[in-house]
């Protein structure tokens, strides 16, 4: 008789485990409706040398075109699923510009999205670079 109360309240609490577990996992739920930014103006704020340098880009569903310095520069975008796709610059200047650029957007709001970015194709010998970055809808 012991035996059987000892095993019904263990089971009892692993039940109160799970149940505590799964709230808790539900109430932190990242936000991620990436079809809310597949088109749009935004723009991305990041540093270079310790100066915070600000640019705008202009996304449909098959281009984007980033204004730096005055200066027009358009990639072509191949979706890999809704919150991923491949940047590919149209006029590559050097051998560095013809790599293909790897983003994925990992949390949005109503206004922004978090995302990070890194080269599509892993380069033999050199350890894989990821940095982040978050984009402001300004249209």
């Amino acid at each position: 008789m012991q035996e059987y109360l000892f095993l019904l309240l263990m089971r009892h609490q692993l039940l109160l485990i799970s149940l505590s577990l799964l709230v808790l996992q539900s109430c932190y739920e990242v936000q991620r409706n990436c079809n809310d930014f597949k088109t749009g103006r935004f723009s991305f704020s990041y540093m270079i040398n310790g100066k915070e340098i600000t640019t705008e880009f202009e996304r449909t569903n098959s281009f984007n075109i980033d204004y730096v310095n005055g200066i027009a520069d358009s990639s072509s975008i191949r979706w890999i699923n809704d919150c991923e796709f491949v940047l590919k610059k149209l006029h590559p200047k050097n051998r560095e510009e013809e790599k293909g650029i790897h983003m994925k957007i990992l949390t949005t709001t109503d206004s922004s999205y978090t995302f990070e970015y890194r080269l599509a194709v892993k380069e033999a010998n050199k350890q894989k670079r990821v940095e982040k970055g978050t984009a402001l809808r300004i249209d």
